[in-house]
């Protein structure tokens, strides 16, 4: 088993027109119950600050060495310990960091869990909770809309903006299908 040690440092970290950006996940899951019912229900993944005061989702840098999909995928696995498939963009949002008083721009991904990791890099500093997510057609309904309502970067920015790295859909059942960084820790377990 290999467990990954989180990335750190800004060294290779993407920005556009002063702003970071970042890529979050909301990973879920189909809930079963006993009798085998209830692959239409879905559990939301969750988890908590470090700090401990609050409960969000999965999010964190995005770096040169990866595309949007391989970040959301690895900060999935950094935060909660899940490994899965990202599916199509849900979604960008703007907002203020409050440790750095700078404006950060972020990419919202879905998250499909294919496994639950018992170890993990972030463990000791985080809890992780499933939660109600509604039905898979409500999740299916979130994604057209926000697909529908995706304004694409190059639209936005200037033509000098860097083009986002893309793949269509990543998926990641192992910590080694994930970029290695050049200074990045591996310990074998």
């Amino acid at each position: 088993m290999v467990c990954v040690v989180s990335r750190t440092g800004r060294d290779l970290q993407r920005y556009e027109q002063g702003r970071r950006l970042v890529v979050g996940c909301i990973p879920y899951r189909y809930k079963s119950g006993s009798d085998g019912s209830g692959e239409d229900e879905l559990e939301v993944l969750v988890i908590s600050s470090k700090k401990g005061q609050r409960m969000m989702f999965p999010k964190g840098g995005w770096e040169t060495d990866e595309s949007v999909e391989e970040a959301a995928a690895r900060e999935s696995l950094e935060e909660a310990g899940v490994l899965g498939k990202v599916g199509r963009e849900l979604g960008q949002w703007s907002f203020m960091s409050k440790r750095y008083g700078t404006f950060y721009e972020g990419y919202m991904y879905p998250l499909l869990v294919k496994e639950q990791l018992e170890l993990w890099p972030e463990k000791n500093e985080r809890q992780r909770v499933y939660g109600c997510g509604g039905s898979k057609r409500s999740l299916s309904a979130l994604v057209d809309e926000r697909s529908a309502r995706h304004i694409s970067p190059t639209t936005r920015h200037s033509a000098a903006t860097p083009t986002r790295k893309r793949s269509p859909t990543v998926e990641i059942n192992s910590p080694e299908d994930l970029p290695q960084h050049p200074q990045e820790n591996v310990l074998q377990l």
